[in-house]
C-alpha cells in the first residue's frame, strides 16, 4: 500500500513540475524561437545563458530591482507570476537554446 501511495504522490509531483518549453513558448515572441533575437532591439541575446544567469535575472525582474537595458518594467510584468519551479524549468530550458 505504502509502494502505491508513494507512487501517485512521485506521479503527481511529475504532472504538475513546471514545463521550460511551454513557459517559453510566452518568451518567444520577443526574445524569438530560439532565444537569439534582441527583444524589442534592447536586450541581449538570452538563448544559451547559463542557468544561474537567467534564474538571478528572472528573480531581479520579478522582484522588481532589476532593469537590464531599459526593460525592468516590461519583464517585471512578465515574470511577476512565475514561481520558483517555473523560473527554474524556464532557466534550464533557455540555457539549451541555441
Amino acid at each position: 500500500m505504502k509502494k502505491i501511495a508513494l507512487t501517485m504522490i512521485f506521479a503527481g509531483a511529475t504532472l504538475m513540475a513546471a514545463d521550460g518549453a511551454a513557459l517559453y513558448a510566452k518568451c518567444a515572441g520577443c526574445h524569438g524561437k530560439n532565444g537569439q533575437t534582441p527583444a524589442l532591439g534592447k536586450s541581449a541575446k538570452i538563448g544559451g545563458l547559463d542557468t544561474a544567469t537567467i534564474m538571478k535575472d528572472l528573480e531581479g525582474y520579478k522582484a522588481g530591482t532589476l532593469n537590464k537595458h531599459g526593460m525592468g518594467g516590461v519583464m517585471k510584468g512578465q515574470a511577476a507570476a512565475l514561481s520558483e519551479d517555473d523560473m527554474k524549468a524556464l532557466a534550464d530550458y533557455i540555457s539549451k537554446l541555441k
